[in-house]
């Protein structure tokens, strides 16, 4: 009988025939599960999708780079081609009152070569027999001035730029640019002369190579005298040449102005030579000639030496490549007793009739005080006392003041201030404050020692007198001149009363006195000189030697100084300085066509 279905024994494939292992023979591999076959399809559209991905991100960045950012990449790559040049401003013109050119900016070119195009020279040409770098070779050998083998050289290599000759004058440029050679060019710029050499070397100063200005004149004004530089832009291919159809432009270079000095070049040349022999003939170590209008404030001449020329200034020892007219100072000496006596006649506590008993020397406060040369005891008036330069007169002159009137008035005179003359490296000098005027120095400033001046400030202080007792600030430019050739003034010069008229025509009358017009070294011939003399040590033991004066005496126009420095003896102003203040002034005065007013000199009573 078949039992039921539901109460039969299920056999696995796995049978283990009752024991709980597998039958004998079986195999490991018939009792594990069968793997899972996956799906192809699945894979192939996977990799469909990361194909689609990529080919839509290029082509974004397709649509960006040409669609969306062409413009940027265009700009970009002009921006990598374009070349821009500058194109130098000419500097302005440097000139002396009467127009002429001291100092010129003349056009020159720097001539430069692509060798990389050169051989590129006549090859279309039918009918030349040398072509390329050779034919270029001979071409511009001679328009250079050089050899064939040398400009061959030249010419030759891999540079996309180089230097063939540069300051070439505009028609060498010309000739070497109508060969029309590729990769020949040119770029203008700039080369500083000044014609007159050495004269007023000291005023203009002068530019380094590169045209930056380095000293007097050019550099105070450099920014009237430089102009404004250009540019000229193109786009450069592969070798260097210039694209015919690329973008190209040129913006003009606007040329500095001209500046107009208020030196006299003839005059200043015979100053520069006056100074030059006085210092030779008396083996000093340098020396100053000014001559000052001072009535206008103008400077006519502002002459040293050793000076230098401003076309070769490294020539030069560079000790003299300033202006030492208004960097150098000094004590005084006599000449600073014209100070004294201006104030206390301002103030009213002298006359020019003022008797002195004058010993060569007296004791003040235990200080004691001396004449430069021995001398018996005199009676001398305040005019006296100027004509025979005594310190010891001078001194009771000064007491009749306060030491610090006598300080204001020195101030007032422009002395320990700078002149405001528009040039770098003046020193203002020193004067003391009068507080400071202790022991000695109370009474050795009365006579032009124990402070500081220079040149310029001397004699725009002495032209206070000339001028009816205003003080006119020294200036050496008159402008700069306009596109009509006017010149247009940069300002007007300050004016400062010092003394009253009655006491600058006192000291005039007083400085007339003090010099001889048949005997005196400083006389001119046919006018009347007034002046004062002056010699002072200095710190380094040399002397200081000078003359400061003006003619016609009774209506001066003009103010001349002379000073020798570095003397290794004591040598008087009247022996260093004042011959060579006769022939300067006597030249001034022609020059500046003054003539004489035919007045006598004056004299005054000088004993009593």
């Amino acid at each position: 009988m078949t039992p039921p279905r539901s109460s039969r024994r299920r056999t696995s494939r796995r049978d283990t025939g009752g024991s709980g292992r597998p039958r004998s023979g079986g195999t490991l591999r018939s009792v594990l599960p069968r793997a899972r076959v996956g799906d192809p399809s699945t894979r192939h559209r996977l990799l469909i999708s990361v194909i689609l991905v990529a080919v839509l991100a290029l082509s974004g960045r397709l649509i960006w780079v040409q669609g969306l950012d062409a413009s940027a990449r265009a700009e970009e790559a002009i921006a990598q081609r374009t070349v821009t040049r500058t194109i130098p401003a000419l500097r302005g013109e440097i000139t002396d009152r009467n127009g002429t050119v001291l100092a010129s900016s003349v056009e020159r070119y720097d001539l430069w070569v692509n060798q990389l195009q050169v051989d590129e020279y006549l090859a279309n040409s039918k009918t030349a027999d040398v072509k390329g770098v050779d034919a270029a070779a001979q071409d511009l050998a001679p328009v250079l001035g050089w050899s064939v083998a040398d400009t061959k050289a030249a010419l030759t290599g891999d540079a996309g730029f180089s230097y063939l000759e540069k300051n070439l004058e505009p028609e060498v440029r010309d000739a070497a640019i109508a060969l029309k050679i590729p990769g020949i060019g040119a770029d203008r710029v700039a080369d500083r002369i000044y014609p007159a050499g050495s004269v007023a070397g000291n005023v203009l100063g002068f530019v380094g190579d590169d045209g930056a200005a380095l000293a007097g004149t050019e550099l105070s004004f450099d920014e009237e005298l430089r102009g404004t530089d250009g540019k000229t832009s193109y786009e450069r291919g592969a070798q260097g040449q210039i694209i015919p159809t690329g973008q190209q432009e040129t913006t003009a270079a606007a040329d500095g102005s001209d500046v107009v000095l208020t030196i006299d070049r003839d005059l200043q040349w015979k100053a520069q030579q006056v100074v030059a022999g006085a210092v030779e003939q008396w083996g000093a170590t340098g020396g100053s000639a000014v001559v000052y209008n001072a009535r206008t404030g103008e400077v006519l001449s502002l002459a040293e030496y050793p000076s230098y020329d401003p076309n070769t200034p490294g020539a030069s020892d560079s000790d003299f490549l300033g202006n030492r007219s208004i960097s150098n100072v000094f004590e005084p000496g006599s000449t600073g007793k014209l100070f004294t006596l201006a104030a206390a006649l301002e103030e009213g506590t002298v006359t020019t009739a003022s008797e002195y008993e004058i010993p060569y020397e007296t004791w003040f406060d235990g200080h004691r005080i001396k004449d430069s040369h021995q001398h018996p005891d005199q009676q001398l008036t305040l005019a006296g006392v100027l004509k025979n330069s005594s310190n010891v007169g001078t001194v009771k002159i000064s007491e009749t003041l306060t030491p610090q009137v006598r300080h204001d008035y020195l101030k007032a005179f422009g002395l320990g201030e700078k002149t405001g003359v528009e040039l770098p490296g003046e020193s203002a000098g020193l004067v003391h404050p009068a507080e400071d005027w202790t022991g000695r120095t109370r009474y050795t400033t009365s006579f032009g020692q124990g402070y500081s001046v220079n040149a310029l400030q001397m004699v725009s202080a002495v032209g206070a007198f000339a001028n009816d007792g205003v003080r006119v600030e020294p200036s050496l430019i008159a402008g700069t001149r306009q596109a009509d050739g006017s010149v247009r003034p940069l300002g007007e010069p300050e004016s400062t009363r010092v003394i009253s008229s009655e006491t600058a025509g006192a000291m005039r009358a007083l400085m007339d006195n003090s010099v001889d017009d048949e005997t005196s070294s400083a006389a001119v011939d046919g006018y009347a000189v007034g002046g004062k003399t002056g010699t002072a040590q200095v710190g380094d033991g040399t002397y200081t030697a000078s003359f400061i004066g003006f003619a016609p005496a009774d209506d001066p126009e003009i103010v001349v100084g002379v000073f020798i420095f570095g003397l290794d003896t004591f040598i008087s102003g009247n022996r260093a300085a004042a011959p060579a203040f006769s022939e300067l002034t006597t030249f001034a005065l022609q020059n500046q066509g003054i003539a004489p007013t035919g007045v006598a000199g004056r004299e005054l009573e000088n004993e009593w």
